[in-house]
């Protein structure tokens, strides 16, 4: 899967894979293209630049060992988004005991979690990105007991698992840029992101990891820590901060931004 913004980027990422392939003596089997626009209703699906077009749209690829379900048939979102590659390791590495997943879409830091011992909260407003995510469990062998599937608003959810009493030593925030929540509700990433920080923190248990992480091109790395600090000042929480590196694949400027916020 290619994703571009122009057409000058998509030449660019071409070429740079027919290098790579060429080096590698290795030919991809299809390749599926993806215009990013800047609005959401410019969106189009996959289109396949080469390959069998008569082989399954469903397939399933492997990832540190980790099987994900992808369907390029389903619209704009294939089932697994490759820059968030590295925060699926470090999520691996830190081995939580209790995640909650947030706008979790097909689940994939629940499944790397599950496969560490973890229980798991997954969140989306799509039922059908989760019963993806159920999939993906049980293609890596994974029993659903001690694994949640909640179909709702996660910036509605969030006080309510605080009310019960639920906290987290692991927790992903990885919001769309612009959605439509429950009842109509706009959701902005840009004037929303810090409300949901804020509501992290209160079901952050101590040593807690929280993924901060967005595709607004207009929120960077650095942008993302400072509006972390300012809701762990409000919410009197001791941090600390560390940013992953760029994924070699991927130009500048594409790509999620993301920081990870480790309370304390």
């Amino acid at each position: 899967m290619i994703s571009h913004k122009n057409d000058g980027v998509l030449n660019e990422l071409v070429a740079g894979l027919e290098a790579w392939s060429t080096l590698a003596q290795w030919t991809p089997v299809r390749i599926f293209t993806r215009f990013l626009p800047l609005k959401n209703h410019e969106r189009v699906s996959p289109i396949l630049r080469s390959g069998d077009a008569t082989l399954p749209i469903t397939t399933v690829v492997t990832e540190a060992g980790i099987r994900y379900g992808l369907d390029f048939g389903t619209g704009y979102s294939h089932g697994l988004f490759l820059d968030q590659r590295a925060n699926r390791a470090k999520l691996h590495a830190l081995r939580p005991k209790r995640l909650l997943n947030t706008f979790a879409y097909t689940c994939s830091f629940s499944v790397v979690a599950g496969l560490t011992g973890a229980e798991t909260l997954s969140v989306d407003l799509s039922r059908k990105s989760l019963d993806r995510g159920k999939q993906n469990l049980a293609l890596n062998g994974i029993a659903t007991a001690g694994h949640r599937f909640i179909n709702d608003d996660a910036l509605e959810l969030l006080p309510r698992l605080g009310h019960r009493g639920e906290h987290f030593d692991a927790i992903v925030l990885d919001p769309p840029t612009f959605s439509r929540g429950n009842n109509g509700r706009l959701w902005q990433v840009e004037q929303h992101f810090e409300d949901l920080m804020l509501a992290a923190l209160e079901i952050a248990a101590p040593k807690c990891a929280i993924l901060l992480s967005t595709n607004c091109s207009k929120i960077d790395p650095a942008s993302l820590e400072r509006q972390a600090r300012a809701c762990a000042k409000i919410k009197r929480r001791t941090t600390e901060y560390t940013r992953m590196a760029g994924a070699v694949d991927f130009p500048q400027g594409h790509g999620a931004s993301t920081t990870w916020m480790m309370v304390r």
